[in-house]
């Protein structure tokens, strides 16, 4: 990482971003600029750095996850040969304690300052394959419509009880959307799995992840996702607690012994598809089956077997993935 001797911070809004360059490491006088969040905003973003003498060599790029807002400073800086950090906005706001006031340029110059205090730990950001993209957009419209479905079916569910006539009217007017949705439903899942078969590698680790017992085809497809084909994480540990399913200790001299508990900040998603495969498991794998028997027999809470049951299956994925092959059902006599 001692190769950059540029830090570029960018806080990024819907139609702006603010940019603050630290030259040469001297924190004391940054150098701010506004630009427009779009691609000509980006190019005279590059023509200002390299003006200033900071190229993709020598400049480490650090933002903030935005979502869709930072998409097109990524993929366009990613294209001018720039090297890009893009953090949690959490811990670049515990890293730098107390602070008073808030603005765009400040949040940006924090950004920068981030960068050159945590350089040597700076995770270089690796864009995922436009079809990795694809899917993720796809799974995310996924979950929308089978949001919404519920929804409809949940008050027509509800309204049953109390009166009949409305229930009527309303089950008339939804079943043309209802209707709707799942043709759509239909076609994201043919789309998806259009995608992974075209793919060699996105096969590969497809079948090699959904060969675990209990883990279906669209927990494979979050997983590839969020772990971009399973490159962002050295290990099963990283990736379960990425995950929230790895219990930490909760204890501070004679006054504090809490339980081992998991860390509230968890890829909510990835943890609910995760429990609903650790459920299956349980019910078809004979190793888990007699697993959490055992532990619930030994007085264990169920939640916490449970939560075992899902460490157990990304370790799984994990070897599976990391050794090639697909994963064996051992007998239990």
């Amino acid at each position: 990482m001692n190769k950059f001797k540029h830090f570029l911070g960018i806080d990024v809004s819907k139609e702006f971003f603010d940019a603050v360059l630290i030259l040469e490491g001297k924190k004391e006088h940054p150098v701010h600029n506004q630009f427009i969040n779009n691609y000509k905003g980006i190019r005279a973003l590059v023509k200002w750095l390299r003006d200033m003498g900071a190229t993709g060599e020598n400049t480490l790029v650090c933002l903030e996850h935005t979502g869709m807002y930072g998409k097109l400073i990524i993929k366009y800086l990613i294209g001018f040969s720039f090297s890009l950090w893009v953090e949690m906005s959490l811990r670049i706001i515990k890293s730098i304690g107390i602070q008073r006031g808030k603005n765009d340029k400040i949040d940006a110059e924090r950004i920068a300052f981030y960068a050159l205090k945590n350089v040597e730990s700076a995770v270089i950001y690796r864009a995922p394959r436009q079809v990795v993209d694809k899917i993720r957009t796809l799974l995310s419209l996924r979950d929308k419509l089978t949001t919404n479905k519920l929804r409809l079916l949940q008050y027509d569910n509800e309204m049953v009880d109390f009166d009949k006539e409305l229930t009527k009217i309303s089950t008339k007017f939804n079943k043309n959307t209802l209707a709707g949705i799942n043709k759509d439903l239909l076609s994201i899942e043919k789309q998806l799995d259009k995608f992974i078969k075209e793919d060699e590698n996105l096969n590969k680790i497809f079948n090699q992840a959904t060969s675990v017992t209990g883990v279906g085809k669209i927990t494979a497809l979050y997983l590839i996702c969020f772990t971009n084909e399973f490159t962002m994480y050295s290990n099963p540990r990283q990736l379960a607690c990425y995950a929230g399913v790895v219990p930490f200790e909760h204890t501070s001299g004679k006054s504090i012994k809490g339980r081992a508990k998991v860390h509230y900040m968890a890829n909510k998603t990835l943890k609910k598809h995760l429990h609903l495969c650790a459920m299956a498991a349980t019910n078809y794998d004979p190793e888990i089956k007699q697993y959490y028997q055992r532990k619930v027999e030994e007085g264990k809470s169920k939640m916490l077997v449970m939560n075992n049951v899902r460490n157990k299956l990304i370790h799984r994925i994990c070897s599976c993935i990391k050794n090639e092959k697909l994963f064996e059902v051992k007998k239990i006599e």
